[in-house]
């Protein structure tokens, strides 16, 4: 990939010592443009950051080092884990977003923030079921980077977890008891669920059923979630 460009963000601390970096969150920046986007990111009024920014012609910046703790994914939850930034690399990608006009990611971009992943996969002890969605560690907060998010692109090339093949009832017929029949296959992924299943169904339809994001349990909802708990099953 194309050289990284640093432009440094004041809004960064040290990482909780002893905690390893075991996950990888992705997000959009939901800000009309890149520049806008960069500023906020590196103003220190504003106390957020992200370690990276992949803009939608691929160029790529840093803004904190890896080995600092970013502050991109706030109140935040995975796995039985919390408050992630201490353990977790944060890219933000550029797009505005469901307020402000939310569009298709470049394949340019795409394909950048493939290549940085990679790298950064490459570096840590990261698994494929913990590269996450912003809306996946703080499903009642975020919808980022959204349902227009080519999750399976990036699976096929290495980057995260998507189920292979035809997953059985794809259709969308409802599925009576939701909560009992959705609830432990959702934890065996890693959302929390002291949430409304709703909530819960969305954010995981936003990353892995982008067709069909109601927060509704039907059949073909159902046969992506077993499916992904399925690949989860002996992931450390």
């Amino acid at each position: 990939m194309p050289a990284i460009r640093d432009l440094p963000s004041p809004n960064h601390d040290e990482r909780p010592a002893g905690l390893p970096i075991d996950t990888l969150v992705l997000h959009y920046t939901g800000m009309r443009t890149a520049a806008e986007a960069i500023a906020r990111l590196r103003d220190p009024a504003a106390r957020v950051s992200s370690h990276y920014v992949v803009e939608e012609d691929g160029t790529v910046s840093r803004l904190v080092p890896e080995e600092r703790r970013a502050w991109h994914a706030g109140v935040s939850h995975w796995r039985g884990r919390e408050t992630l930034n201490g353990r977790s690399i944060g890219i933000e990608i550029v797009n505005p977003g469901h307020e402000w006009g939310y569009r298709p990611f470049p394949a340019l971009q795409m394909a950048a923030v493939c290549d940085l992943c990679l790298e950064i996969l490459a570096r840590h002890p990261i698994a494929a079921r913990d590269v996450v969605a912003h809306s996946d560690i703080a499903p009642d907060r975020k919808q980022d980077p959204g349902e227009l998010f080519d999750w399976q692109g990036l699976a096929a090339n290495g980057v995260g977890l998507w189920p292979e093949g035809e997953i059985p009832g794809e259709d969308a017929a409802p599925v009576p008891d939701e909560v009992a029949r959705a609830l432990p296959l959702l934890q065996a992924v890693g959302y929390r669920t002291d949430l409304p299943v709703t909530v819960l169904l969305a954010a995981f339809q936003r990353h892995w059923r982008p067709e069909r994001v109601d927060g509704m349990l039907d059949t073909g909802t159902l046969g992506r979630l077993q499916a992904v708990a399925a690949l989860c099953q002996g992931m450390t």
